[in-house]
This record gives structure tokens, sequence and C-alpha cells, in this order.
């Protein structure tokens, strides 16, 4: 896969992988369908994400020994941590090997707890913007 080609879908994205990452990667992206059915689909940064309330939850990308997982938050890794031993993380990132069967339910929580990261992240947002709104005062 070139690093420049400009995927259009993540069908297409999928398609250009080797038949090996391509296995892996039709179970990660239906794994993330799963867990947040409502998410957008989309290309970003030339590989696949997942968008809630215009915000990415989750990207995913293939390579040629493993796939990885983006992004890995401080938070992410601290909940997941014991679960996350076997799995290097690396600025943000959380590689699988292509050797080893797809973590479908570890992959599905992580989803699941982004998703509420990006939800709670919103609602804080709205909220404060709310606060702001009414604490202005009327001019005379």
């Amino acid at each position: 896969m070139s690093s420049k080609t400009a995927f259009k879908s993540v069908n297409e994205y999928i398609a250009a992988q080797p038949e090996q990452v391509q296995r892996a990667l039709k179970r990660v992206r239906n794994t993330i369908r799963k867990a947040v059915p409502e998410a957008e689909e989309v290309i970003s940064y030339r590989i696949p994400a997942y968008k809630l309330h215009g915000h990415i939850v989750v990207f995913f990308a293939g390579w040629t020994r493993h796939y990885s997982l983006y992004p890995a938050s401080g938070h992410v890794v601290a909940a997941f941590k014991d679960e996350l031993t076997s799995y290097e993380i690396r600025k943000g990132t959380i590689r699988f090997l292509l050797t080893k069967p797809v973590p479908v339910k570890l992959i599905e929580r992580i989803v699941k707890f982004r998703a509420k990261e990006v939800a709670e992240r919103e609602k804080a947002k709205t909220a404060a913007a709310k606060k702001r709104a009414n604490t202005k005062s009327p001019r005379s």
C-alpha cells in the first residue's frame, strides 16, 4: 500500500491490503460497526475512522505484520491496562499482531469506551456553552 494513496472508502482501503491483513481488518471493521452502529464511517488521514457527533471515536490501519487502533488515550490504556499487557502500545497506538486471533471482545469494549469519552466531552462542551450563554448579562 502506498502511503500517498487517497482512499475514497473503507472498502477500498481494505481491498488494497494483502489478504492476511484484509481478513483481520474486516473483523476489526465489523467489531467497530457492531460496537457503535450509529457512527459514521469515513477515511481520515488516509485510514478508516469512525465518527460520532462530528468527532473521531477510533481509527484503524493495517500494516505488514500488525494492525493498529488509534487513539489509545491515556484513559483507554489505564482502563484496559491488564488486558493490553500482551500488546504493543506506543504514542496513542495499540498494535495487534496479525499472527494472533483478533481480540473482538476487547476491541468492542475499547470502542465503546472511546464512544463514551467522545459523548461525555461533547456533553461537557454543550453544558459549558449553555452556562456561558446564561451568565451573559443583558445590556441596557
